[in-house]
């Protein structure tokens, strides 16, 4: 559904002169910094797929999706969407697109939100009688109704933010591109954004490109994450590889019935680090009492042989293991 190969974007910015008469010596001897945004991008989206593309403030997030929809032109590389160039061929890629940029509405600010869907169906030529049905289905799905005839600007955040949404899906595209649809939204808002989101890419069979900053939008989301930084990727696969190629510990708090016997030496202190051989260890990072905190590797170390171990500390009442924080992750992959 998107190929993209080879991309790349540099802006040339004019360097400013400092010191005496410097504005008259940037008008006769200007010069020109090249930024590189993205360099040298390569990555397929498949129909269906639904995608999570990540990475720090200037990373180059929001100058691809730009590039994926037209709205810039690449330095070089090509990109496809559905066969189409969003470039060369405008009109036929615009049909089968959604875009929805979280700090920008394609509504308009002073008219009430039904207006705007009757402006936007005229200008994708979407029939009447198409944009009744897909509108009353967008209207029970995202709960429109409430604020069909507000103007958007007297709309909160949440609201504009699903009434944008539907504008991008009147047209009943292919592939949706949203950047930051979250931004600032409450946990109420983003809950049932996150649901209708879900309900496109599963039921209705929507391809759809996330870029965010929130990570549990890409945990609860995304079958894939692509990670984008200084204008390169520097990963692409599923969440549960990339915790993988990063390794953090899983954490295990286990609960005794009583004393708990650590082996432990005398003179030493916690955190300590235990071998069940001279390839895979784990680390007792705390004890309180009846409890025993424990880090392990646990692409290195199997959970059965951890607990093999500790249950010859003493009687082993409750286990409890935590995966690593997916934003720990993101910030070992920055």
């Amino acid at each position: 559904m998107i190929e993209v190969r080879g991309l790349h974007k540099s802006f040339r910015t004019p360097v400013v002169k400092e010191g005496r008469f410097a504005g008259l010596r940037t008008l006769f001897t200007r010069e020109y910094r090249l930024k590189e945004a993205v360099k040298d991008i390569n990555f397929t989206i498949r129909k269906g797929d639904f995608v999570g593309y990540i990475g720090p403030n200037g990373a180059g997030k929001s100058t691809t999706i730009k590039m994926l929809t037209g709205i810039l032109h690449p330095s070089a590389g090509n990109v496809k969407i559905n066969g189409f160039d969003p470039h060369q061929q405008r009109r036929q890629v615009a049909k089968r697109l959604g875009v929805v940029f979280g700090q920008r509405s394609q509504l308009w600010w002073d008219l009430p939100v039904k207006d705007s869907y009757d402006i936007l169906a005229h200008m994708y030529k979407v029939t009447a009688a198409e944009k009744e049905n897909r509108l009353g289905e967008l209207a029970e799905l995202l709960d429109l109704k409430e604020f069909w005839l507000t103007p958007v600007r007297k709309l909160s955040l949440g609201q504009r933010m699903r009434a944008d949404i539907a504008a991008s899906m009147l047209h009943d595209p292919d592939v949706l591109f949203l950047d930051e649809p979250t931004i600032g939204l409450d946990v109420s808002a983003k809950r049932s954004i996150r649901g209708f989101l879900k309900q496109l890419n599963h039921e209705y069979g929507k391809t759809i490109l996330l870029t965010t900053h929130d990570m549990d939008d890409i945990e609860q989301l995304c079958d894939r994450v692509m990670v984008i930084n200084h204008g390169q990727l520097s990963y692409e696969g599923t969440i549960v590889q990339l915790r993988d190629k990063i390794g953090l510990p899983t954490r295990i708090k286990i609960t005794f019935h009583g004393p708990v016997q650590l082996p432990v030496p005398e003179g030493l202190s916690l955190p300590i680090e235990l071998g069940l051989d001279e390839n895979h260890t784990f680390r007792i990072i705390r004890a309180d009492g009846c409890e025993v905190h424990i880090e392990a590797n646990r692409q290195q170390v199997k959970a059965m042989d951890i607990l093999r171990v500790v249950g010859s500390w003493g009687e082993v009442a409750d286990i409890h293991m935590e995966e690593p924080d997916f934003e720990d992750v993101i910030h070992r992959v920055y």
